[in-house]
């Protein structure tokens, strides 16, 4: 069995993380810390050839009334760009919420500052995947 994984694409900061091998929980998570697609990508490739990765679901950010805006767009074409590089199924999952969602979980354990900063990418693709990986299992 293949591992599922989540990405939080972001401009700077790619928020990354793995299931286990079940597929029932988020097993490990990661930031990528760069602003080109390109080095990105190479970093995510890396990833999925050490953890086993055999599918991918990519938040797209929804304005809350379900619409779609600039930031979609940047974000579809991304999954797509991760789909011809790395020839895996690529999902794409509602995030609405997940970035304030992950800021208040972060908040519950007292991270702040710079240490929240490097950690809330992670955090929203946790949750992410954990959508997904839900969704999976109802269906």
């Amino acid at each position: 069995m293949k591992k599922i994984m989540g990405v939080d694409y972001g401009d700077a900061r790619t928020g990354i993380a793995i299931s286990d091998l079940l597929c029932s929980i988020v097993g490990s998570t990661t930031v990528i810390h760069s602003r080109r697609d390109d080095k990105t990508i190479a970093e995510i490739q890396k990833l999925i050839a050490e953890n086993m990765v055999g599918e991918i679901v990519c938040g797209l950010p929804k304005n809350m009334d379900g619409t779609e805006g600039p930031r979609a767009e940047v974000c579809r074409a991304f999954a797509e760009q991760l789909k011809e590089a790395t020839g895996l199924p690529v999902a794409l999952w509602d995030e609405r919420r997940t970035t304030v969602e992950a800021h208040n979980i972060l908040s519950e354990h007292n991270y702040h500052g710079k240490k929240r900063k490097n950690t809330v990418d992670a955090v929203a693709a946790s949750l992410i995947l954990e959508g997904y990986l839900n969704f999976k299992k109802r269906s």
